[in-house]
C-alpha cells in the first residue's frame, strides 16, 4: 500500500506515480489511496453469462458513480474486455481483485502492474492461510469466528465472550410472530436514482436491444446502495430501525414482508463501497449505547466477521478446482442432459436446471414457499438467506440438481452474487457436494421446518405433515426420497444417523420414493 496516501512511483522514474486500477468490487474509498485512478468498464463483465438486469444496473451504477465522485483523478476506460485496458499500459497498480478470473487477467496482461494485498475483509489471506494450515486442514467457521472475536476484542469481556458463548443462536432464530403478516417495521432505506442511473438504464436498454447482452429477471428501481455515502445511510438506517429485530427473526419468513429485519448490506459490501469493519463497528456501538440487544448484534457480527469472511477465504484456500467436478448427492448415472451442452460430462453430476428455474418462472409451481421465493427473486434479485438455503437450495438438493450449474445460477441471478461468494455457499453448504469440506451435514429439511419458520403453508395446497397422496408436501416427501437416494453417501455421517434410521423404519418408504419419482415437475 502507499504510505500516507502518497501513490507509489514507477521504479526508476521518481516523478511518475502509478495509477490505481479500479475493478469490480473496488468502488469505495477503502480501495483509494489518493492518487490517479483508471476505472475500467469492460462489457465482458456482463456478457460471459446471462445475468439479472438489476445486478447489471447495480454494478454499472457503482462504477460510474465512482468515476463521478473521483472527478479529475479518474480515467474512465470503456472496453469490451479487461485485457484491452491492460495491454500496453504502464505505471499501474491494483488492489488484488476479488475473483480468480480477474486476478488471472491482471497477472497475464498487466505487464508491470504492481499487485497490492486485497482489502474489504476482516482477516487478510496470508493470516487465514497460516491459521488454516495449523488446523491440519480440518476446521469450521466457528473456530475462525472465535479467533477473530478474540483477536479484535469484539463483544468480549477480558477473555470471555459477552453472554457466555460466542454464538447466541439459542436466543435468535425464532419463528415469525403468531398471526403477524409483517414485523411492523418501516420500509428500509433505499436510494433515489439520479442522472447516472438514468444513463445506465438507457445503455442497458440499448445493449439488450442490439443483442450485445442478455438479461434475466425484471428491471427494478435501484434499491441498494452503490456509493459510500449511500452505504452509510443504509447502515445507519439498519442499525437504528432493524438491528434490534434482526437476531430473533433472522431465520423467519413472512409472505408480505420481503426484507423482514435484514440489513440489505450485502450489495454495498460486495461492491466495495462499505467497509465490513465500519458495519461491525456501528453494531457494536449500538449495543454499547443500549440501543440494540446483544444477541442481535452478535448474530450480525457473526454474519460479517464469521461467515462472510470465512467464505471469502475458503474461495482462495480450497483452490481453483474446488467444486469443478462436484456431483449431486446420490446422483444416478444418466445420459447427458441438454442444459449441460459444452460444460463437460453429465453422468452422475445431477439434473440440469429446469427452464422454469433458470428463467425465474413460477407460474407452474404450486408450492407457495417456492413460488414466493422465485417471484421475489424475479422481481427484485434478492431474497434472504433462509429462502436461499432452506427453500431454493433445499428444493435443488432434494431433486439432485447439478451443483456446478446451480452455483452459476445463484451467482448470476442474485444482485449480491459474486464468484467468491457462491462456491462454498452452494456447493459446500447448500448442496453438500464437496464431501463435507464446508458443512458437516446436508441442509435438507421437510415441510414441517418451512411451516414452523414461515407463514406459507397455511395457504398452500400441500400439507407439510403429509408425505403420501395428492396433497403430500413436495418438500416433506422430497426429503425422504432424497435420503433414500443419498443413503450410501450419508450412512457414515454421524449427524445423519437419526434421520436415516427414521427413513429405514418407514413402512411406506418405497411408496414415497416411487411417488416422488413419478411426481410431475414443471
Amino acid at each position: 500500500m502507499s504510505v500516507s496516501g502518497v501513490p507509489r512511483s514507477v521504479p526508476g522514474v521518481t516523478d511518475t506515480p502509478r495509477r490505481r486500477l479500479v475493478l469490480p468490487g473496488q468502488y469505495g474509498p477503502l480501495f483509494d489511496d489518493g492518487g490517479r485512478t483508471v476505472v475500467v468498464e469492460a462489457r465482458e463483465f456482463l456478457t460471459a453469462r446471462p445475468v439479472r438486469r438489476t445486478k447489471a444496473h447495480l454494478w454499472l451504477s457503482a462504477l460510474r458513480h465512482r468515476v463521478r465522485d473521483l472527478g479529475d483523478r479518474a480515467e474512465h476506460v470503456q472496453v469490451e474486455r479487461l485485457r484491452d485496458a491492460l495491454v500496453g499500459q504502464h505505471a499501474l497498480e491494483v488492489v488484488d481483485p476479488p475473483s480468480r478470473v480477474l486476478r488471472g487477467e491482471v497477472r497475464q496482461h498487466g505487464h508491470d502492474t504492481v499487485v497490492l494485498p486485497s482489502r474489504g475483509f476482516v482477516t487478510d489471506e496470508d493470516d487465514f492461510a497460516a491459521w488454516a494450515a495449523d488446523q491440519g486442514g480440518r476446521f469450521v467457521m466457528e473456530t475462525h469466528y472465535e479467533r477473530v472475536r478474540r483477536r479484535e476484542g469484539w463483544l468480549m469481556r477480558h477473555d470471555a465472550p459477552l453472554g457466555g458463548a460466542f454464538s447466541l443462536d439459542a436466543q435468535n432464530r425464532q419463528p415469525p410472530p403468531r398471526g403477524a403478516t409483517t414485523l411492523g417495521l418501516p420500509e428500509p432505506w433505499s436510494p433515489t436514482e439520479d442522472e447516472v442511473d438514468e444513463e445506465v438504464r438507457a445503455d442497458l436498454d440499448r445493449w439488450e436491444r442490439d443483442g450485445l447482452v442478455r438479461f434475466v429477471g425484471r428491471d427494478d428501481r435501484r434499491r441498494f446502495a452503490v456509493t459510500a455515502d449511500e452505504a452509510q445511510a443504509a447502515l445507519d438506517d439498519f442499525v437504528a430501525v432493524r438491528l434490534g429485530d434482526f437476531g430473533p427473526y433472522e431465520d423467519a419468513v413472512l409472505t408480505n414482508d420481503r426484507t423482514m429485519a435484514h440489513s440489505l448490506l450485502s450489495v454495498p459490501l460486495n461492491l466495495g463501497v462499505l467497509d465490513p469493519r465500519d458495519a461491525i463497528g456501528a453494531a457494536l456501538r449500538a449495543h454499547e449505547q443500549g440501543a440494540a440487544p446483544l444477541a442481535s448484534v452478535e448474530g450480525f457480527v457473526r454474519q460479517i466477521a464469521g461467515w462472510r469472511d470465512y467464505v471469502w477465504h475458503l474461495y482462495w484456500w480450497l483452490g481453483d478446482d474446488y467444486g469443478s467436478d462436484a456431483g449431486a448427492l446420490g446422483a444416478r448415472p444418466s445420459a447427458p442432459e441438454p442444459e449441460r451442452a459444452g460444460r463437460g460430462p453429465a453422468v452422475g453430476a445431477g439434473r440440469g436446471l429446469p427452464a422454469w428455474w433458470r428463467e425465474l418462472d413460477a407460474t407452474e409451481v404450486d408450492a407457495v414457499c417456492l413460488t414466493v421465493a422465485l417471484d421475489d427473486l424475479r422481481d427484485h434479485g434478492w431474497v434472504h438467506h433462509i429462502q436461499r438455503l432452506m427453500v431454493l437450495g433445499n428444493w435443488a438438493l432434494q431433486r439432485g440438481y447439478d451443483p456446478v450449474a446451480l452455483t452459476g445460477w445463484f451467482t448470476d441471478v442474485f444482485v449480491d452474487g459474486t464468484d467468491w461468494v457462491m462456491p462454498a455457499n452452494v456447493i459446500g453448504m447448500s448442496q453438500h457436494a464437496d464431501g463435507g469440506v464446508v458443512a458437516t451435514k446436508p441442509y435438507a429439511a421437510g415441510g414441517r421446518y418451512i411451516d414452523r419458520m414461515t407463514d406459507h403453508c397455511g395457504g398452500c395446497r400441500f400439507d407439510p405433515t403429509r408425505r403420501l397422496g395428492p396433497d403430500a408436501c413436495p418438500f416433506t416427501a422430497g426429503y425422504w426420497a432424497f435420503l433414500d437416494r443419498a443413503e450410501p453417501e450419508l450412512r457414515r455421517n454421524p449427524r445423519m444417523q437419526r434421520p436415516l434410521q427414521q427413513m429405514r423404519a418407514m413402512p411406506d418408504r418405497d411408496r414415497v420414493v416411487a411417488q416422488e419419482a413419478a411426481r410431475r415437475m414443471p
